[in-house]
């Protein structure tokens, strides 16, 4: 029987794993050095904490949600996002206590049964951050601001970060009802999703893909903020625009959860398509109080790593040099595992940031080529009885096909010459 992996659920392969640890690292370290602090949550939480955070009309829980009883017949579900867990455990673990602000982020797979797609998997993977403890727009603005950073420092260019405020819970209602008012109106243009969301969950409308429903939106009215929700939703313009970040008001941008209230963002990038957005996030003040926890206010953010990958289109700086050590014989398979380490712990000592790699069963040089060439091998060191009565051996560069012969005692000192 040929097992498969199950299906939107891929397989992370060892050739592509450099990119993705690439993207954690550079977040660890950005991250780590302006405050905010790692936690992990499990994949699995009670059903209802997705329901009574994320909304129960929303497409997330009605449609997307992997959801199932245990043997306790206790409803559990795999994370569809981050937040709501890590709102769980802030209340859980006291975590106002420890500090009046905390910074929190966390890299990790969430799960959506979609329609797999490009960029859009049921099984993905996201770096996000959550600032719990505040209301204040500078807070809004901080957020965005380490958004902007990262997808910086992860090389990408081009992207658009777009802009809204939702306003308070009385704003929220407020435009709710003017906004179904307007489609009650154009509902024979909607499509039947919308059509009952316009009911149910009026903001949805806002979010939906279809063409028609698309055009109707363009007319829509725009929300209308109170007093406070207007002076903070210009603190944090004020704050984007004093550290030079290029943003793009949206009149009609929501997320997709209920519970996001006031500044709300999302960055698209051009290279993902009709499925544009690989980051976004919000302000979500009600919710911290609304699971239980104190009356605090929140923002953060998520960025798929799948869709930064497809957007930068290409590998991540920093990749390890590879080395291949082809070995003819037993005794040529002994001094190639001893000048694999030796390589490795001297070019490493110096950051060179080089691995080796080396066949372990008797295989012909040919085929040994072709591994190296498959597992984009940079230099090929050919290793066999000749070689080392002569003490000297072929180092090949797989990109210009250039072979030099090299003498044992010069390796390192060759290798550091064409890696510097």
């Amino acid at each position: 029987m040929n097992y498969k992996s199950v299906k939107g659920m891929e397989d992370m392969l060892p050739q592509d794993a450099h990119n993705w640890q690439e993207l954690e690292r550079l977040a660890r370290i950005m991250l780590g050095e302006n405050g905010y602090k790692e936690i992990r949550t499990p994949i699995l939480e009670e059903t209802d904490i997705f329901v009574r955070s994320i909304g129960g009309e929303t497409d997330i829980v009605k449609k997307e949600m992997f959801t199932f009883n245990d043997r306790k017949e206790r409803s559990l579900t795999l994370r569809p996002e981050g937040t709501a867990p890590i709102v769980r455990a802030y209340i859980e673990h006291s975590m106002d206590k420890i500090s009046k602000i905390a910074q929190l982020y966390y890299i990790g797979p969430m799960f959506r049964s979609e329609r797999p797609q490009k960029g859009r998997s049921r099984q993905f993977h996201q770096i996000g951050v959550e600032i719990i403890g505040s209301s204040s727009p500078q807070i809004d603005g901080e957020a965005i601001f380490r958004l902007d950073g990262l997808l910086k420092l992860f090389g990408l260019k081009d992207f658009t970060i777009k802009l809204n405020s939702l306003g308070c819970k009385d704003d929220k209602a407020k435009f709710e009802l003017q906004l179904k008012d307007y489609l009650r109106a154009e509902k024979s243009r909607l499509c039947d999703d919308c059509k009952v969301r316009m009911e149910k969950n009026v903001l949805r409308v806002l979010d939906c893909k279809n063409e028609n429903c698309k055009d109707v939106i363009r007319n829509a009215p725009d929300i209308s903020l109170c007093d406070p929700c207007r002076d903070h939703f210009a603190t944090v313009r004020a704050c984007l625009k004093g550290e030079n970040i290029n943003f793009q008001l949206t009149k009609n941008l929501v997320r997709g959860l209920d519970y996001y209230t006031g500044t709300v963002f999302e960055v698209t990038h051009p290279n993902l398509g009709g499925q544009d957005a690989l980051a976004a996030g919000g302000r979500y003040n009600n919710l911290v109080k609304g699971m239980g926890g104190p009356d605090v206010g929140a923002c953060g953010f998520a960025i798929g790593m799948e869709r930064v990958l497809i957007a930068l289109g290409c590998d991540l700086p920093n990749k390890p040099i590879v080395l291949y050590v082809a070995t003819l014989g037993k005794e040529g398979r002994l001094e190639g595992f001893k000048q694999a380490e030796k390589i490795k712990k001297e070019l490493n000592k110096d950051r060179l940031k080089i691995v080796t790699f080396m066949d372990f069963v008797e295989s012909p040089l040919k085929s040994q080529m072709g591994t190296a060439d498959k597992m984009g091998a940079k230099f090929v060191l050919i290793i066999g009885d000749d070689e080392i009565s002569k003490g000297e051996a072929p180092l090949r560069d797989m990109a210009t096909k250039e072979q030099v012969m090299v003498k044992f005692s010069d390796i390192i000192n060759t290798l550091k010459g064409k890696l510097c």
